[in-house]
């Protein structure tokens, strides 16, 4: 079992502020697990208990809109705690969280959690900032979708995806989203996305091999992001 004092990926996340015999007391706490590319986490509707700490892979959080279809709400990766709004709303998780990639997460049981909260202003601190910075972006989504065209939404994920997660040897953007996947980010038809995607492609913006999309021009992506 990897020792919390020593892992370094809670350096990214509101765990940060725990102190040495907190991060012990984690340790004895926490369970590991290792979840399958397409598995699921949680599932929206769920009392998940707890938190989630990604110690490695990205996941998709999704909201099944009334026509059924997911719509995807957010990446997160590495570094990452899932469920912090709900372990203080004490309310089931309201998203589904699915792994895009093999993932190892920790899992910290909600009792453990609400103990640092007692006795650990900064913790306490860390997740409310978070928490606010995830209603900023969510903000942020909403004016997106309401005065951005499709195009101008493909072009700001395309870039989000290439700045947020890095790139492979070969160019391509490290994470690979499925077309209907990319659809439900900039909340459009498969279809036109598609058509999107081979509009970009001709215009030389990007190279698509396969499921593999390369940015070719960062540049004028970024003209027309803005």
């Amino acid at each position: 079992m990897s020792k919390c004092e020593q892992c370094i990926v809670r350096e990214f996340s509101s765990l940060k502020a725990l102190n040495k015999n907190e991060l012990l007391k984690l340790a004895d706490c926490k369970t590991t697990r290792n979840i399958k590319k397409g598995e699921v986490i949680f599932e929206e509707g769920e009392n998940v208990n707890g938190i989630f700490c990604i110690k490695q892979g990205i996941c998709k959080l999704t909201k099944l809109s009334p026509n059924g279809k997911d719509h995807i709400v957010k990446l997160v990766s590495k570094g990452e705690l899932l469920g912090q709004r709900s372990l203080i709303s004490e309310e089931a998780v309201n998203l589904s969280a699915v792994a895009l990639e093999d993932m190892e997460v920790c899992f910290i049981p909600k009792t453990e959690v609400m103990g640092f909260f007692d006795k650990n202003n900064q913790f306490s601190m860390n997740v409310m900032k978070t928490i606010c910075g995830d209603l900023k972006e969510s903000d942020g989504h909403t004016v997106d979708m309401a005065q951005k065209s499709v195009k101008e939404r493909l072009a700001e994920t395309l870039l989000y995806l290439h700045g947020t997660f890095g790139i492979n040897a070969d160019n391509s953007l490290k994470v690979q989203l499925s077309r209907d996947e990319l659809a439900s980010m900039i909340g459009t038809a498969t279809e036109s996305c598609i058509r999107l995607l081979s509009d970009f492609n001709k215009s030389g913006l990007i190279t698509l091999l396969g499921k593999k999309i390369t940015l070719t021009d960062i540049s004028k992506l970024k003209k027309i992001a803005e």
